[in-house]
């Protein structure tokens, strides 16, 4: 096993990236990476997740491809992180099969995402739905991965890779690493726009939920100015102003200000002054993100994630082997 502490995390390449996505996931991996100057860290496009819900393939496969630009453009140097494909590493998948066959079902019968799932996806509940948490834990299991940057809707897929290690070690000896939970405190409770009772979603049914990494100036524009507000205008953070809270989160996330000094430069001001100052620092974030993205070449894209995909593949190959021999394959 590793002596570096290793990281694991990914997003499937499904709809558009937003900035609940950028704050709860990529933000964080980039915040690891600037503490811990001695870390493996490996970034996946977990795009055999995505297929639990049916994808047009050329629709996926430019999804993919756009998640990998985003992943650089938003900071994460290919030099010091690993990016890959999840198909590109068969081991994942082999693996989940393995871990399928001693994870009770009891353990995926209470798992809170399919449950949520299953309700948005009534016409197509299929046996990836139900089993995915498993290959989510073999994603994680098979780099000896240390902890995992999620947020706190996704805590209890990291638990469930801690049991299915326990049970695998106490079955067969001392195999995987129970891995830790790294969880944001902030960006983990970036709301909907149009909801702030909701999760930012990429899967929400309008676009004024959310925020896009690519998202041009007069759309962020048109999004903030119907971004759902509370009861009078008191630019004020607390548990009784959801909405009001969730922009100024927002606010706070893309300007590094605390929430007490945009308190401070809001008072005596009103939502107007408040919507039109975090547009113009949204565009600002947005801004060099986009211009990266769009300087990104698709050969030398194609060239890092098979790179990736190879070194990911000498880590999991060796997981895999250790398996196999310990179960008697």
């Amino acid at each position: 096993m590793t002596s570096k502490k290793r990281i694991f995390s990914g997003i499937q390449p499904t709809g558009i990236i937003h900035l609940g996505n950028y704050f709860g996931a990529i933000y964080n991996w980039i915040q690891l990476l600037k503490k811990e100057k001695d870390l493996d860290v490996f970034c996946c496009i977990v795009d055999y997740h995505a297929l639990t819900v049916f994808q047009k393939p050329e629709v996926l496969s430019e999804n993919i491809k756009q998640l990998a630009k985003l992943y650089i453009a938003c900071g994460l140097d290919p030099s010091r992180v690993t990016i890959f494909r999840q198909s590109a590493v068969p081991e994942h998948t082999e693996l989940a099969w393995l871990l399928n066959c001693i994870t009770p079902m009891a353990e995926l019968e209470r798992m809170t995402q399919y449950k949520d799932k299953s309700e948005q996806h009534k016409s197509n509940i299929n046996a990836g739905l139900f089993t995915y948490p498993v290959l989510m834990a073999a994603d994680i299991l098979l780099y000896d991965t240390d902890f995992v940057p999620v947020g706190e809707d996704q805590k209890q897929h990291v638990e469930l890779a801690r049991v299915i290690a326990k049970k695998f070690n106490n079955l067969y000896g001392e195999t995987f690493k129970e891995p830790g939970v790294y969880v944001n405190p902030v960006s983990a409770r970036l709301r909907a726009l149009d909801n702030p009772e909701k999760k930012m979603s990429k899967s929400a049914s309008s676009e004024y939920n959310y925020i896009s990494l690519t998202d041009t100036p007069d759309i962020v524009e048109k999004k903030i100015k119907k971004a759902v507000t509370d009861s009078g205008s008191e630019i004020k953070y607390g548990e009784a102003r959801p909405a009001i809270s969730n922009l100024m989160t927002i606010y706070s996330l893309a300007t590094e200000m605390s929430i007490k000094d945009i308190e401070k430069k809001f008072i005596g001001k009103g939502y107007g002054d408040f919507k039109k100052s975090l547009t113009e620092h949204l565009v600002n974030f947005l801004k060099p993100i986009q211009k990266k993205l769009s300087a990104i070449d698709d050969n030398e894209l194609e060239a890092i994630l098979k790179n990736g995909g190879i070194e990911a593949r000498k880590i999991a190959s060796k997981k895999v082997a250790e398996v196999r021999e310990k179960i008697g394959l």
